[in-house]
């Protein structure tokens, strides 16, 4: 295993570096994510330990919390609006995409509505488990998602001129007499992570770390920032975290599922791209970092790329909390309805899925 989690690192460093030091937008993560996926569709056994993703959520959740300062806990004052904004249209997301993955491609409706489901991807597989759903499809379309977000989104918003390429590290600068409050930071954040997660909270590791480390610095208590260094290097670590999902994927069935995967990609872009412009037109708020609060990608990801863009992680925090939430409470009630609606009457038959056309 670690011959297999050196070699992993080893490709994300290479793609982080080198995309970081071209200075392109959230460089280091979208970097180590290309490497790292590359590496498994070739076939190589990229692997991340469960125990070292934990880790790295509490360290995102600590750097995010890092640049909280009390004038950015006064602009919530206009999260209500937007946050309706945001259940619309995750709503939209789940119901168009299903629609456009039953009528284009023949899914059924409950593997349809679960590889559209805009987030909570553990969640999401679980229930395909549970409800004997086409597993590889659902996990297909949704890591795609994840990484054309990941990865796309920074470019796309730097082509519109919406970002500025990367000028700089992200994190702070570190002087050793800070370290007592650098140690407390790590500390506290780290045991309200831990707390966080025990009591089921959703994404409590990144979210419990977060609110702790924003809370510090936003009262004015602490004042140390994760080091630069730290950060891009969690960046680039975590990039193979996402690129590692595709392990054990054969190509071919990766290009089967690539127009369902694009396909429903597309329409929940546009649907996030409407919401988004009528919201900066109702409000004075930075395009990109709506774009980025209203992504259906990985919560963790989008996390470090408003870490990276130097966006608001308050406005975006609280928005892909809510997502969380509302996918992880609304999510099994439709798709047990599905199931109960697909069962057929007796053991005779069953709903198609969709297959790749090497299956058994």
């Amino acid at each position: 295993m670690l011959r297999h989690l050196a070699e992993t690192l080893a490709f994300a460093v290479a793609g982080g570096l080198t995309l970081g030091f071209l200075g392109m937008p959230a460089g280091f993560l979208s970097g180590s994510i290309l490497a790292v996926a590359g590496a498994s569709l070739a076939g190589r056994p990229m692997l991340i330990p469960t125990a070292m993703m934990r880790i790295l959520l509490v360290l995102i959740g600590i750097s995010l919390g890092s640049v909280v300062t009390p004038e950015t806990l006064h602009g919530m004052a206009t999260y209500p609006l937007s946050i309706a904004a945001l259940i619309v249209a995750m709503t939209c997301i789940s119901f168009s995409g299903a629609f456009y993955l039953r009528a284009v491609h023949g899914w059924d409706k409950l593997t349809a509505y679960l590889a559209a489901a805009p987030g909570g991807l553990s969640q999401v597989m679980a229930l395909a488990v549970e409800l004997d759903s086409d597993v590889r499809a659902i996990a297909i379309v949704q890591t795609v998602r994840v990484v054309i977000i990941a990865v796309g989104l920074p470019a796309a918003l730097a082509l519109l001129g919406l970002v500025g390429h990367a000028t700089g590290n992200v994190g702070g600068s570190f002087n050793p007499g800070q370290l007592d409050e650098l140690a407390i930071l790590v500390v506290a954040s780290t045991v309200a992570a831990i707390v966080a997660y025990r009591v089921r909270f959703p994404g409590g590791l990144l979210f419990g770390a977060m609110l702790t480390s924003g809370a510090l610095h936003g009262s004015g208590l602490i004042h140390v920032a994760m080091p630069w260094w730290a950060t891009n290097t969690v960046m680039i670590a975590f990039g193979a975290v996402t690129g590692s999902r595709f392990a054990n994927t054969p190509l071919r069935m990766l290009l089967h599922y690539l127009g369902a995967a694009f396909g429903s990609f597309a329409i929940a872009l546009t649907i996030t791209a409407i919401f988004a412009a009528g919201l900066v037109g109702l409000l004075t708020l930075p395009v990109a970092e709506v774009m980025i609060a209203f992504a259906p990608g990985a919560v963790d990801a989008m996390m470090l790329l408003a870490l990276a863009l130097h966006l608001d992680p308050v406005y975006v925090g609280a928005h892909h909390l809510t997502r969380i939430f509302f996918v992880s409470m609304t999510m099994p009630l439709v798709a047990r309805h599905s199931a109960r609606r697909l069962k057929p009457p007796d053991d005779a038959s069953k709903p198609p899925r969709p297959r790749p056309p090497f299956e058994d």
